[in-house]
């Protein structure tokens, strides 16, 4: 079995991808698989440490604004689409694949929208509740659209090849045991908070979390506080929190750290956690039965993240708070209300797993190899 798999721009694009790869290759260790995206979003980091080959587009995704600087943008942009099309032919010739899987993402379109001209099956995921524009032009030619939400399948106007599976959740985030965790990060009895606004971070949202830490740190709280920056801000933020009068060095319990590598064990063995709203984010939450306050992002498109996040709201998973009503005292004082209640929380993550859909590895692994048959 060889299988293509095609997505990029966020974590929310790559991350499903490779949990497909290694659900396959642990049912069927000898596919071979291949990841096509860009090389300049996250894929080009996070595909190659998982041990997959990479091919790069050069293509970029078309901003919304009319403006004549912006139009330009897009005739460019849609020149580099045509472009990318013709390579995503030849690369699809040389790889040879059963199935093309779209992840989504504007890097996921050339693949497949070339696999589906030249006859090869597609398989597309689209784990947000409001289907992405790719998902919408791909999916009247896909053998199969795999959805994470009732409102997805709506949407896309419930065709037969429409099938509802649930996000694939990473083995290590299935199994992840929470005592274990604990014990493996020494927390003993404090409480841990984790937080991170995506793989590339957030520059508005970590000024904000840089207030936050500032007043734990002025608070001397005495919980486990663990912050995953991003490349970018990691490099500014420490100082951002000292401008804010916290002073890190002396609250060994504050972290800031660039990215975190052992989410499963940290995510396992949070008391709270503190996210933007992505899907695949959502979907290990819910796996995990974690509570969670979400600050959906508002650049994405047409505005999915709250969409996503409002879902889990009213089923009594998380709080959510927008982006311009979230300041830094706000967020403080809602993680503080949450610390405090112990049964708030459990009942939350209650309500987060009676969400998860475990069997969503399975589900998509079944209906790939039925379009590849």
């Amino acid at each position: 079995m060889k299988l293509y798999i095609t997505g990029g721009g966020t974590g929310g694009h790559v991350n499903p991808g490779l949990a497909i790869a290694r659900y396959f290759q642990s049912k069927r260790p000898d596919t071979q698989i291949r990841f096509a995206g860009t090389a300049h979003g996250i894929e080009s980091k996070l595909v190659p440490r998982e041990g997959y080959p990479l091919d790069t587009l050069d293509i970029v995704g078309l901003h919304r604004s009319l403006k004549p600087k912006e139009v330009l943008y897009n005739l460019g942009a849609a020149q580099k689409a045509l472009t990318a099309t013709g390579k995503a032919k030849k690369l699809l010739e040389q790889a040879k694949p059963d199935c093309v899987i779209g992840c989504g993402g504007y890097a996921s379109f050339p693949i497949v929208k070339a696999a589906q001209k030249m006859g090869i099956p597609t398989v597309l995921l689209e784990v947000n509740a409001l289907p992405g524009k790719v998902t919408k032009m791909l999916a009247p030619k896909a053998d199969r659209v795999l959805v994470c939400f009732e409102e997805a399948r709506r949407l896309l106007g419930d065709r037969p090849n429409i099938h509802l599976t649930g996000a694939p959740v990473r083995g290590e985030i299935v199994f992840a045991n929470r005592a274990e965790a604990r014990e493996t990060l020494g927390l003993g009895d404090r409480k841990l908070v984790v937080s991170f606004w995506g793989s590339m971070g957030a520059l508005y949202m970590n000024r904000h979390m840089a207030g936050v830490v500032a007043q734990e740190a002025k608070d001397a709280v005495d919980y486990v506080h663990i912050h995953a920056t991003g490349a970018a801000a990691f490099q500014w933020m420490p100082d951002l929190v000292r401008q804010h009068g916290g002073d890190l060095t002396q609250h060994a319990n504050l972290q800031l750290v660039e990215y975190i590598y052992n989410m499963a064990d940290l995510m396992a063995a949070a008391d709270l956690i503190v996210c933007r709203a992505g899907a695949a984010t959502i979907g290990e939450l819910c796996a995990l039965g974690r509570p969670s306050i979400m600050v959906p992002s508002p650049y994405v498109a047409e505005n999915h993240q709250e969409k996503n996040a409002r879902a889990l709201e009213r089923a009594g998973a998380c709080r959510v708070l927008t982006e311009p009503e979230c300041t830094p005292e706000k967020l403080y004082g809602m993680m503080r209300e949450l610390l405090a209640h112990d049964d708030k929380r459990t009942e939350m993550g209650r309500c987060a797993a009676q969400l998860a859909t475990l069997d969503a590895s399975e589900k998509i692994y079944r209906y790939i190899l039925e379009a590849a048959r």
